[in-house]
């Protein structure tokens, strides 16, 4: 499966249908997709409009660098997907083969927790550029600044979850604290960064 090459339908059908993927996961990187998606947006309607030449120069690698972001999480959404159905794979091995069956299932949930770990980390970086994009870009696109940064809310909550109940299964104490630390802290980040972007929008609105 290639969510690439779904038409938004067939997405809605496929998350929608009675497969476990693709699930939560993928649909918080959708959510960071369509988030740096808007970004990028609100910059190709700054660049080139001569009333916002002075901030031309932070617009164009705004651009560049949430097109780039965009397209990494629909690479997360892909592989997320991917990481569960390995996590299914290992569940699956006969419980006779106990030693085999318990290292499968320890690699696959390792494996199903960087995905949306990335998820995680590349919602902080889009957070900065979010930021860019509320202060900086065209004022016209208040609005769909602010609905990135929604959106971005949605997409590292939604990972932070998936995070967390990857970990809960993971023996391995040293993994588990690191990963931890890291989602609190990142989760943390954001919602700073997020709720002053958030009361920009909302005071520009009244």
């Amino acid at each position: 499966m290639n969510l690439r090459d779904l038409t938004v339908k067939e997405l809605l059908d496929k998350v929608a249908g009675e497969s476990a993927t693709p699930g939560g996961g993928s649909a918080s990187a959708l959510a960071g997709a369509l988030s740096a998606s808007l970004c990028a947006m609100v910059a190709r309607l700054t660049l080139g409009k001569e009333k916002y030449r002075g901030v031309w120069d932070d617009m164009e690698p705004l651009r560049a660098s949430a097109d780039a972001l965009a397209s990494h999480f629909l690479d997360l959404a892909e592989q997320d997907s991917e990481a569960y159905n390995q996590v299914l794979a290992a569940y699956r091995i006969p419980k006779e083969k106990e030693a085999q069956r318990r290292e499968a299932i320890q690699a696959a949930l390792k494996g199903a927790t960087h995905v949306p770990m990335e998820t995680l980390r590349s919602a902080a970086r889009l957070v900065d550029l979010i930021d860019g994009a509320i202060r900086k870009g065209n004022p016209n696109c208040l609005t769909d600044a602010g609905v990135s940064a929604l959106l971005i809310r949605a997409a590292a909550a939604g990972a932070a979850y998936n995070v967390r109940t990857n970990l809960s299964g993971i023996e391995d104490r040293e993994f588990k604290s690191r990963l931890s630390a890291e989602t609190s802290d990142l989760t943390g980040r954001i919602e700073r960064g997020l709720e002053e972007l958030v009361g920009i929008v909302e005071t520009r609105l009244d």
